[in-house]
């Protein structure tokens, strides 16, 4: 509305009156920009920027590291190891940081624990060009880096109400989500030509100076100091259980994503394994179809995420989500035919369109559904079951694959995956029942 001001008054229509087409228009256009608001606000757009390099540095290093890996060793089991590292942590040591956060310095721990990752990626560049990229050891410096990432991870959430008004929480929230997929478009790309032009250490280089966008960034931001010390952290963890069982909704789309996330989501640590697969070896052959599969990946999940408001209000909320559970193992059943690099990204395009309405959708349910009081300590519940069951079901597929091969290890987990739903909405339709009636009921009121 600014701009228009600057601009003039709005041109006037027959006989000198301001035409209400214009009026309309002007309040379209604001409706249209709303989304990008957050980005009006100084701290906000400069650590957004500073994270999206961070993150792109990131899925350079996820893209080389587990390409490395596969190529050195010739074993999957290495690179779910290697996804479990960096994603374990999430699921164990998220409660941990949310309590800390509400008793620490955040700009200093911020800061700190963005120097340990990027420490850790200095520390796996330097040995990966000396030749001592042992496994074992890249495992453990992932881990170190995933558990920096784990603590601080509530921190950066804790942080928004000093960036932004309430009133552009879920368009920042949105912005956040846009950038991790931005992200995960740009930075395998990016780590396929680095180490095909350079090596594997310019990958892992590159993400050790992506942390330190944050760093400077976090020097220009204000931010307020915590509130005040919360509950003891087991308390607070019983009480938020007991909360999340009470509440249908909120305990089937828990146990759902543990499912989803155990029997489907390893595709995602398994993708290097698929590049593998699909180029019949080759370091740089892996590396760069690595990249061109987690692209497609994360391409898929731009364009769900852009589709899924316009299904749902077509669909309804509730279809739309049973719609991306049933099409789930279906689209990775797929997946696990490629005989090509293209036809495995066509078809992981596809995987990750869908993936994202099934994610999105049962975290809405536990937004929607949680009570008010709780929703931080269920929602932690909800990225425990996602963090907790997509590592330890990439490690027992790894040794499958290990023995029978990754495609017809993936075919088997969609089926079982299949199954499970199928009997679960025969036997149990009241769990189905539930996490719909969670999606659709607030969808109901707005109509009303």
């Amino acid at each position: 509305m600014t701009q228009q001001r600057r601009a003039g008054p709005p041109l006037p229509g027959p006989a000198g009156v301001p035409d209400p087409a214009d009026g309309h228009a002007v309040r379209k256009q604001a409706r249209g920009l709303a989304s990008l608001q957050p980005f009006r606000h100084r701290g906000f757009a400069l650590l957004w920027t500073a994270g999206l390099v961070s993150t792109i540095g990131s899925w350079m290093q996820t893209v080389a590291v587990g390409a490395l890996v596969i190529s050195d060793t010739g074993n999957a089991t290495w690179a779910v190891l290697v996804a479990a590292g960096a994603f374990l942590p999430i699921g164990l040591l998220s409660p941990v940081g949310g309590t800390l956060a509400d008793r620490l310095p955040r700009r200093l721990v911020l800061a700190i624990g963005n120097l340990v990752a990027a420490a850790a990626a200095v520390v796996i560049a330097a040995l990966v060009a000396a030749g001592h990229d042992n496994p074992a050891a890249l495992v453990g410096l992932v881990t170190l880096q995933g558990s920096a990432s784990a603590l601080i991870g509530p921190f950066q959430q804790a942080i928004l109400p000093d960036l932004v008004p309430k009133s552009e929480f879920l368009a920042a929230i949105s912005l956040n989500s846009a950038q991790f997929n931005l992200g995960r478009i740009v930075g395998p790309a990016l780590a396929g030509a680095a180490v095909a032009a350079f090596g594997y250490p310019a990958a892992f280089t590159a993400n050790a100076v992506s942390f330190l966008a944050i760093v400077v960034a976090l020097a220009f931001v204000r931010l307020a100091p915590p509130v005040g010390r919360s509950a003891g952290l087991l308390a607070a963890l019983r009480s938020g259980f007991t909360a999340a069982r009470r509440e249908p909704s909120c305990w089937a789309a828990i146990v759902t994503i543990a499912v989803v996330a155990f029997l489907a989501s390893p595709f995602i640590a398994l993708v290097p394994v698929m590049a593998h697969h699909l180029t019949h070896g080759g370091s740089r052959a892996v590396a760069q179809t690595t990249a061109l599969l987690t692209t497609a990946q994360g391409a898929g999940a731009v364009a769900g995420a852009l589709c899924l408001p316009p299904l749902a209000s077509y669909l309804s909320r509730g279809r739309l989500l049973a719609w991306s559970l049933g099409l789930l193992p279906v689209t990775l059943a797929a997946y696990s035919t490629s005989r090509t690099p293209w036809q495995g990204a066509a078809t992981l395009f596809v995987v990750g369109l869908v993936y994202i309405g099934v994610l999105s959708g049962l975290s809405t349910v536990v937004q929607l559904q949680a009570p008010e009081a709780y929703r931080g300590r269920v929602l932690s519940f909800f990225l425990v079951a996602l963090g907790v069951a997509y590592p330890l079901g990439s490690l027992i597929q790894g040794p499958v694959i290990d023995r029978i091969g990754i495609g017809a290890t993936t075919a088997g987990a969609a089926l079982l995956l299949l199954l499970v739903m199928a009997v679960t909405a025969l036997w149990k339709p009241a769990i189905i029942g539930s996490i719909i009636n969670g999606m659709n009921v607030d969808h109901q009121r707005d109509e009303r």
